[in-house]
C-alpha cells in the first residue's frame, strides 16, 4: 500500500499536514528549551569545561549507562528499558518522516536489516516498561506516591503506549516486512491482518503521540530529557561535599582574607546561583529519591530535597520577565525556599548520593546560609529558636577557637600523662579536634587513640593550645569568613611545625582537613582518619590481629562512609561487623549533627522523632551489644537516641573497641607468662 504521508487528504498531502504538526509541536518544545536555556545562564559562571574525559566516561555510565538509576532495581529498571527503548526507536522519526526514505536511500542495504531490529527492540522495550510503570503507580502504588496526582505521569506513559503499539502497525503494513528483522510487525501483519485504514490510522496516532509528547516535554517533568544529559556532564568533580571558597583566585585557589573583594556573600537572588547549579531545576525527575533518604524530611521538618529542587524551577518560570530584564524579582530564593527549610539539612549528601542525574541539593542551602549568617543575620520567628543556639557557638568558635566556649590553653590537657609529643614536629601529628579535646566523653577517645598509635611504635604527637577548630561547624552553618580564618590560622601552625601527615577521630576534621583545606595550601598534607591508620597498621604486623568481643554492629559517619568513601577500614580494624543495619554503607541514614545541628535546638512535630532516634531505632533493631562508630558527633547523638528508646546498647568508637582487644592480648599474655613462671618455680 502507499505511505500514509504521500497520500492526500482532501486538499492536503500528507506531508504537508506532518509538516505543520511538526512545525507546531517542534516550535514549541524549541522555544521552551531556548527559554529554559536563557534562565540558565543568568547563574553565575562556573568552570565545567575540565576533566573531559573523566566527564565523558561519567556520562557513558551514569546517563547511558543508567548506574545510579538502577540503583533502585525496580523504578530504575522500568526507567532503563524506556530510556534504552528511546533511544533504540529514536532513528525511527527519520523514516516515519521521509516515507521510509531513510531506510531505503541512506541505509546500506547490508545495514537495513540489524536496523530495524534495533528499532523494533526499542519499541518492544519501551513498551515493557511503560506497562510496568503503569501497573506500578496504578496497581501497586509505591507508598511515596500515594495521595499524589498521577495525571501528568499516567497521561505520558499513555502516550508512549501508543507510540509504541502503533508502531508495529504501521510496519505492519509495509511491504515484505521481515520475520527475521521485524519480528513483532511481520506477527501483526500476519496474525492480525490490518487493513489500510488500521494502518493509516496508526500512522497518524503515532505522529500525533509524538507531537503531543515533544509538547508536553518541556511542560513537565520530562524536560529532564533534555537537561539530564548537561546535568551529568558538567557535574561536580571534586569530592563530595567540598564547598566553594568565598573567592577563588586565577590560581584557581581561595583568596585570603586580607585580599578578599566581595560586595556580598551567599546566594540569597536567583543570579547569586551558578549556571550549573541552576540547570538541577529542569534536569529532575521527580522520582523522590532525595526525598526518601533525606532525615530532615524523615523527622517531620519542612525541608524536602525534591522541593528545593523545583522552587528553583519554578520560581525562574514565575518570574521569566523579570529576570530577562536584568531585574531583582520582589520575592528572593530563600523566601521561596523557607527559611526553616535551609535551617533543616544536615549537609549529610543522602540526596546527593541518591540522586540518579546528579544534582546537588546541599550547596544551594549551604550558599543559603551563607547570606542568612554573614549579611542578613536576622531570622525567621519560625527558627529562631532553632538557630539562636548556634550563634552562641559561632561567638564560642571566633573567642576561643571551639564551640565549647572553653579556654584554648586547655585544648591539650587530655594528654598530659600520656608522654606525647605537644607543638613539636613528629611524623604523624593526631588533630584531636574539639569534641576529643574538651567533651569529656570523647577525651577518653582521643587518649585511646594515642595509646594505639604509640603501641604501634609510631613517632606520634600533638599540636595541644596551638590546634584549633578545623571550621567544619563554622563553614556548614553559613559564616564562611570564620571558617577561613581558622582554616589560614591552623595551616600556619602546620607549616611552622612541619606537618606532614595528619591523623583524625573526627570525619569532619578528616574531611576538611584533607579535602577543603587543600583550596587554602593544603595541598601537600596527607589526612587520615585514625581507623585507616589503625587497619594499616593491623595489615602491616605492627598491631595485633583485630577481633572484638559479643555481638557488635557499625554505624557508618556520613562525612567518613558516604562522603569520604571509607567503608572497609573501620569495619576490618574491629575485626569485622557482626550484624549490619538495614542501611548501611553509602546508604546509612544520618545521626543527626552534621551541617552544624550538633549546636542548634531540634524541634520535631507530634508524630515524628528527631533524627538520632530514627538512627538509634535502626540501631537497636540489629539485636547487637555494642554499637561501634568513627565519630565523635555520632558517639553522642547515638548514646542520647538509644537513651531514649531505652535501649542497652553500649557506644564506643573504633580505637576504644581495638585498645581494648590490645589490653585483653596484653593480660593474657602475662598471665600466660604468670602460669610459667610458677610452673617453673615449683619445679
Amino acid at each position: 500500500m502507499e505511505h500514509p504521508l504521500l497520500m492526500e487528504y482532501g486538499p492536503f498531502p500528507g506531508w504537508v499536514l506532518l509538516l505543520f504538526i511538526g512545525l507546531i509541536s517542534g516550535s514549541f518544545f524549541g522555544y521552551q528549551v531556548y527559554k529554559a536555556t536563557r534562565l540558565v545562564l543568568k547563574g553565575k559562571p562556573d568552570n565545567r569545561f575540565d576533566n573531559w574525559g573523566k566527564r565523558i566516561t561519567e556520562v557513558i555510565t551514569g546517563w547511558l549507562g543508567q548506574k545510579k538509576v538502577l540503583q533502585d532495581r525496580i523504578a530504575g529498571g522500568i526507567h532503563v528499558l524506556m530510556f534504552w527503548g528511546f533511544l533504540m526507536l529514536s532513528t525511527d522519526m527519520f523514516d516515519l518522516a521521509t516515507a521510509n526514505w531513510f531506510s531505503h536511500n541512506v541505509l546500506p542495504d547490508i545495514v537495513r536489516g540489524p536496523w530495524n531490529l534495533m528499532v523494533e527492540t526499542g519499541y518492544t522495550i519501551a513498551l515493557i516498561g511503560c506497562v510496568a510503570a503503569l501497573l506500578r503507580r496504578v496497581v501497586f502504588t509505591p507508598e511515596k506516591l500515594k495521595g499524589k496526582s498521577q495525571l501528568e505521569g499516567n497521561v505520558i506513559l499513555l502516550l508512549i503506549m501508543t507510540i509504541t503499539v502503533t508502531s508495529f502497525f504501521v510496519e505492519a503494513g509495509e511491504e515484505g516486512v521481515s520475520s527475521t528483522w521485524e519480528p513483532i510487525g511481520a506477527w501483526v501483519a500476519n496474525t492480525i491482518v490490518p487493513t489500510s485504514a488500521m494502518v493509516v490510522g496508526a500512522y497518524w496516532m503515532h505522529m500525533l503521540a509524538i507531537a503531543t509528547f515533544l509538547f508536553l516535554i518541556p511542560l513537565s517533568k520530562h524536560m529532564h530529557l533534555v537537561m539530564a544529559f548537561p546535568n551529568v556532564f558538567f557535574h561536580d568533580m571534586r569530592p563530595m561535599a567540598t564547598m566553594e571558597p568565598l573567592q577563588i583566585g586565577d590560581n584557581g585557589k581561595a583568596v585570603l582574607l586580607d585580599e578578599l573583594d566581595l560586595e556580598s556573600f551567599g546566594s540569597v537572588n536567583y543570579t547569586d546561583f551558578s549556571w550549573r547549579s541552576l540547570i538541577d531545576g529542569w534536569a529532575c525527575t521527580s522520582c523522590a529519591r532525595c526525598q526518601d533518604v533525606c532525615p530532615a524530611y524523615a523527622s517531620g521538618k519542612s525541608l524536602n530535597p525534591m522541593e528545593i529542587i523545583h522552587d528553583v524551577r519554578n520560581y525562574a518560570n514565575d518570574n521569566y520577565s523579570t529576570l530577562m530584564a536584568g531585574e531583582t524579582p520582589e520575592e528572593d530564593m530563600i523566601a521561596r525556599f523557607g527559611e526553616d527549610s535551609i535551617w533543616a539539612c544536615t549537609t549529610c549528601h543522602a540526596c546527593v548520593e541518591a540522586c540518579p542525574i546528579y544534582i546537588d541539593h546541599v550547596p544551594k542551602l549551604t550558599d543559603a546560609r551563607r547570606h542568612l549568617m554573614m549579611e542578613r543575620m536576622e531570622f525567621d520567628e519560625k527558627v529562631e529558636d532553632t538557630v539562636m543556639p548556634l550563634m552562641a557557638t559561632i561567638e564560642n568558635l571566633e573567642s576561643d577557637s571551639n564551640p565549647y566556649g572553653l579556654p584554648a590553653h586547655e585544648r591539650g590537657d587530655w594528654a598530659a600523662d600520656l608522654d606525647v609529643k605537644v607543638g613539636e614536629p613528629a611524623e604523624y601529628i593526631y588533630f584531636a579536634g574539639c569534641a576529643a579535646s574538651f567533651d569529656e566523653r570523647n577525651k577518653k577517645v582521643a587518649r585511646d587513640t594515642i595509646n594505639v598509635m604509640k603501641e604501634a611504635g609510631l613517632d606520634v604527637g600533638i599540636l595541644g593550645m596551638q590546634e584549633g577548630c578545623s571550621g567544619d561547624a563554622a563553614r556548614r552553618a553559613g559564616n564562611e569568613y570564620l571558617f577561613q580564618m581558622l582554616a589560614e590560622t591552623n595551616l600556619a601552625t602546620f607549616e611552622e611545625i612541619g606537618v606532614k601527615k595528619v591523623v583524625a577521630s573526627c570525619p569532619h576534621c578528616f574531611h576538611t582537613l584533607g579535602k577543603e583545606y587543600k583550596d587554602y595550601g593544603g595541598e601537600d598534607i596527607e589526612v587520615m582518619h585514625h581507623s585507616q591508620l589503625i587497619n594499616h597498621l593491623q595489615s602491616e604486623g605492627k598491631l595485633p590481629d583485630p577481633t572484638h568481643d559479643g555481638k557488635v554492629t557499625y554505624h557508618d559517619p556520613c562525612y567518613l562512609g558516604r562522603i569520604g568513601g571509607e567503608l572497609d577500614a573501620p569495619r576490618k580494624a574491629i575485626g569485622g561487623v557482626d550484624i549490619e543495619t538495614e542501611r548501611t554503607g553509602k546508604d546509612s541514614f544520618c545521626c543527626g549533627a552534621g551541617g552544624a545541628q550538633m549546636w542548634m535546638e531540634e524541634h520535631v512535630d507530634e508524630g515524628y522523632d528527631r533524627v538520632n532516634v530514627i538512627r538509634s531505632k535502626e540501631l537497636a533493631e540489629t539485636g547487637a551489644d555494642t554499637v561501634a562508630v568513627g565519630c565523635p558527633f555520632c558517639s553522642t547523638m547515638i548514646t542520647d537516641g538509644l537513651s531514649a528508646i531505652g535501649s542497652d546498647m553500649i557506644v564506643k568508637d573504633i580505637a576504644e573497641l581495638v585498645w581494648e582487644q590490645i589490653k585483653a592480648n596484653d593480660a593474657a599474655i602475662e598471665a600466660k607468662k604468670s602460669i610459667s613462671t610458677e610452673a617453673t618455680e615449683a619445679v
